[in-house]
């Protein structure tokens, strides 16, 4: 079988969870690891290298897989790095993302390559079924409903204020909305009113705690338009009650077919670790996204674009045979 070659470029939960995942793929290998870390601190069997010599790399690789955060890292790191590798990120700031898109997608054109963006389970594996949801049931209303869970780009948001050592946020439903929903009732939700969000964080001795839950609560996109609770703890107590990363969430569409039926479509996931999860997504879509490249396309793509078959390593045949 032809082994196609990853590059990882970071080297944090995600990164790991990439690489762990990308040793479990039958026709995909990690071949080298890209960190802005000294290599020589991260304990790895696949060779480390500084993030700045990437560019060495860029005909030793079919694919380049982004593990940073949204806030700051992928705005910058997908379109310069397009330019010279097939790239996949997992960019998640939802109103972002149109921006998001025409950056990369502009330099992938300018330059003849190829990306795929947002990929992961929200956006990513939910997007996919509030499409597939809408287009079944045009005449009905969405719900997508996240938690409870520790949101990495969200707790990578708050981790990158003046003063925060250390940070998780969890994301967590509101009962009420979400069992409405469950039940097949249609309410009108604010963001406000279907989620509240809550913040553990390990502050630096001299920190200026009340400033720093002011930028929490007031960050647009990510606090602002939600309830938030900040509770500042200590770095054993983050250790000992929060090491984990669960997530999970429901997307539901409510709706009625021409002849006044009603109908619900629901999806789940509960992740025992987000980190992981998310890194099997991004190795299945980098799958694709090298089998699109060598088709002959270039550009930005989402989730939306790629053909399901293309995501699995078995063939169309297998496929028909096993899943149809």
């Amino acid at each position: 079988m032809n082994m196609f070659k990853i590059g990882v470029y970071g080297y944090g939960n995600l990164g790991r969870g990439v690489v762990t995942a990308l040793k479990a793929a039958p026709d995909m290998e990690p071949t080298f690891i890209f960190t802005r870390r000294d290599p020589a601190s991260i304990e790895a069997d696949v060779p480390v290298h500084p993030a700045d010599q990437v560019l060495d790399f860029k005909d030793k690789v079919d694919a380049l897989i982004l593990c940073g955060g949204s806030a700051t890292d992928l705005p910058v790191q997908t379109p310069a790095l397009v330019k010279d590798f097939t790239v996949v990120d997992s960019f998640d700031t939802h109103a972002n993302i149109p921006a998001h898109f025409t950056a990369v997608h502009n330099a992938a054109i300018e330059n003849g390559s190829i990306a795929l963006i947002s990929a992961g389970w929200d956006p990513g594996l939910f997007s996919l079924n509030r499409a597939y949801a809408s287009a079944i049931l045009p005449e009905g209303t969405d719900y997508t409903f996240w938690g409870k869970g520790v949101s990495q780009g969200h707790s990578d948001a708050v981790r990158r204020i003046a003063g925060v050592l250390d940070a998780r946020q969890y994301t967590i439903p509101v009962p009420e909305a979400l069992h409405a929903v469950q039940n097949g009732e249609t309410p009108s939700l604010t963001t406000r009113q279907k989620h509240t969000r809550y913040c553990y964080v390990v502050a630096a001795e001299d920190a200026d705690k009340a400033k720093i839950e002011k930028e929490i609560c007031e960050m647009p996109n990510y606090f602002a338009e939600y309830d938030t609770t900040v509770e500042f703890i200590s770095a054993e107590e983050m250790a000992r009650d929060h090491s984990g990363l669960p997530h999970g969430g429901f997307v539901i569409r409510t709706g009625k077919t021409l002849d006044g039926t009603s109908h619900t479509i629901s999806y789940s996931l509960k992740l025992a670790s987000n980190p992981s999860f998310t890194a099997s997504v991004l190795v299945a879509y980098t799958r694709a996204l090298i089998r699109m490249r060598r088709a002959g396309e270039t550009g930005c793509k989402t989730v939306l674009d790629v053909p399901p078959a293309l995501l699995s390593p078995l063939s169309d045949e297998e496929l028909r045979r096993t899943l149809l």
